[in-house]
């Protein structure tokens, strides 16, 4: 396949696993939209790796993969890292430190403490901040990728909100013990996946926990350009907003997952089209070779 066939590969598979980001997203131009696409994509393949019964590849296939990326072939994947790198100043250090916090599912199932939740937070989604700051903004310091990291952080506590139930079937707990016994919710009430006045704090000082960690990571939006910024904030108001859905379902996610509708999601667009003035719709356009 050919370098626009290898990204529109990534675009499917961000287009299928993620219409939050998606929709987001898409909006850039390019090439900073085909980025987006392809560290989405091998973000999505090392988190099937972990998960998935019968993933498309193992950790230890990617990492070594990514390792030797000048010659690891096979899949579109790995042409389109190529391209990305070709393109865009990144480092590999947060990739691998993505790989360690999925490994981290592995041999960690049952949180303790908010620091080791934080912790992983930053492995598993911090990092992704890291990969993405080079590609939506033209000079990234300090501050600004403080920002991206704790953008990251929230939205990982909301997967986390999102996904008990799931996690549950899993076998996991990211729920740290602490926090429950803060709230004097138990063990034995989280095995029965019990929702009651308890875990419903408990629920609330997680989110307020993501609230805080959204608010952090939008600090520094002026700095980014304009297209950017407009992506980074619909993809934050989107995934902010299940964080009322959750609410609205009365705090049951042992059984149902929390979804932002269309509806909710046009109320979001409207409000940042508002701030910025309409996005430009890029159609096929594309500037990659």
């Amino acid at each position: 396949m050919n370098v626009q066939d290898n990204l529109a590969q990534c675009e499917a598979m961000i287009a299928k696993g993620s219409t939050s980001f998606y929709h987001a997203f898409r909006l850039l131009d390019s090439p900073r939209r085909e980025a987006v696409f392809v560290i989405y994509a091998f973000c999505r393949l090392i988190d099937d790796a972990i998960d998935e019964e019968q993933p498309l590849f193992s950790i230890d296939e990617l990492e070594q993969g990514f390792k030797d990326l000048e010659h690891a072939d096979g899949h579109f994947i790995w042409d389109s890292l190529r391209w990305l790198f070709r393109h865009f100043k990144l480092s590999k250090e947060p990739f691998f430190r993505q790989m360690e916090g999925q490994r981290r599912d592995l041999v960690v199932t049952h949180y303790e403490t908010m620091e080791q939740l934080e912790s992983y937070c930053y492995l598993v989604a911090g990092t992704v901040g890291e990969m993405l700051l080079p590609v939506l903004h033209d000079a990234p310091g300090e501050a600004v990728t403080k920002s991206g990291i704790y953008l990251g952080k929230a939205m990982q506590i909301v997967n986390i909100i999102r996904d008990v139930g799931e996690d549950r079937e899993r076998g996991r707990r990211y729920l740290p013990l602490e926090l429950m016994k803060r709230h004097g919710y138990t063990e034995e009430q989280f095995d029965r996946g019990e929702v009651n006045e308890a875990f419903r704090h408990l629920v609330d000082e997680l989110t307020e926990l993501s609230r805080s960690w959204f608010r952090i990571g939008l600090e520094n939006i002026g700095s980014y350009p304009v297209q950017s910024a407009i992506a980074v904030e619909l993809a934050a108001g989107y995934y902010s907003a299940i964080l009322n859905k959750v609410k609205d379902n009365r705090y049951e996610v042992f059984t149902k997952r929390s979804i932002v509708g269309s509806l909710e999601k046009g109320v979001i667009y409207a409000s940042v089209k508002r701030k910025y003035g309409k996005p430009r719709q890029n159609g096929t356009e594309t500037a990659v070779s």
